[in-house]
C-alpha cells in the first residue's frame, strides 16, 4: 500500500508530497519548504512516522517546487531526480530567487536523470513516468497503475490547468499531453496537482473549462 501526506508550502502554496509504504520507506515529490518552520514540519513527519527517505523526486523545476531540495539532500543525502530538460529551468532559479525576495538555498544537480520510459520504485511499489511539457520544458508526472493516482505537478489542476506563458511553457502542448498521456488514464484515477486540492480524472473530462475530455 502507498500512503500519501500533502504539505502546503511557501507563498506559492505549492503542495509538497510525501509517498510512504508499508515498510516505511519513503520519497519526497516537490519539496517546497522555504523556511526553518516548514522544514521542520517535513522532518518531523518523517522522524515521527519512522520514515527512511529513498528518492527525492521533482515533476519540474520552478522555484516553488525546488525551495526545499537543498534540505533534502542535507538532512538525508537525496540528490533530486527529474528530467534533463528542466535543468535549465533550475539554474534559472538561483539567478531570480533574490529578486523575488525569496531564499533559496541552491539545489544539487543529479548525477543521472529520469527520462519518459523510467520507472521509479517505492519498496515494492512501481511509479511509472509520464512526460508532459507544456507547462515546462521536461515535465514529468508520476503515475501508480497499481493505486490509482498521479502526482501531476502543475499540468492538471481542479478545473484548471497549467500556465504556459513562462519560459519554456507552450498551450497547446500541455493540451495536447492531458488529452494524450494524462485524459487516457482510467476515470477514477485520484490526481494530486502541484496546487490546490485533489480532483479525478473524470471530474476534469466532465467540468475543466480548458479542456474536456
Amino acid at each position: 500500500m502507498i500512503s500519501i501526506e500533502t504539505f502546503v508550502f511557501n507563498p506559492y502554496q505549492e503542495n509538497t508530497y510525501i509517498l510512504h509504504d508499508e515498510q516505511r520507506n519513503c520519497i519526497i515529490i516537490d519539496p517546497g519548504m522555504h523556511n526553518p518552520m516548514e522544514e521542520q514540519k517535513l522532518k518531523s513527519f518523517i522522524e515521527t512516522h519512522t520514515l527512511t527517505p529513498t528518492l527525492l523526486l521533482n515533476t519540474h523545476c520552478h522555484i516553488d517546487h525546488v525551495l526545499g531540495n537543498r534540505f533534502v539532500f542535507d538532512e538525508w543525502g537525496l540528490k533530486p531526480q527529474f528530467h534533463e530538460g528542466e535543468v535549465p529551468v533550475l539554474v534559472a532559479v538561483q539567478n531570480y530567487a533574490p529578486q523575488m525576495g525569496i531564499r533559496y538555498d541552491v539545489s544539487p544537480i543529479p548525477d543521472t536523470f529520469l527520462t519518459e520510459h523510467d520507472t521509479v520504485q517505492l519498496g515494492n511499489h512501481e511509479l511509472t513516468l509520464i512526460f508532459a511539457p507544456g507547462h515546462s520544458p521536461a515535465h514529468l508526472c508520476f503515475y501508480s497503475a497499481a493505486f490509482g493516482f498521479l502526482i501531476g505537478g502543475d499540468v492538471l489542476f481542479r478545473n484548471s490547468i497549467g500556465r504556459t506563458d513562462l519560459p519554456g511553457g507552450d498551450h497547446d502542448t500541455l493540451l495536447a499531453n492531458i488529452s494524450t498521456k494524462i485524459y487516457t488514464l482510467p476515470d477514477d484515477t485520484v490526481v494530486y496537482p502541484g496546487h490546490g486540492p485533489s480532483t479525478t480524472i473524470a471530474l476534469e473530462k466532465n467540468t475543466n473549462p480548458y479542456i474536456r475530455g
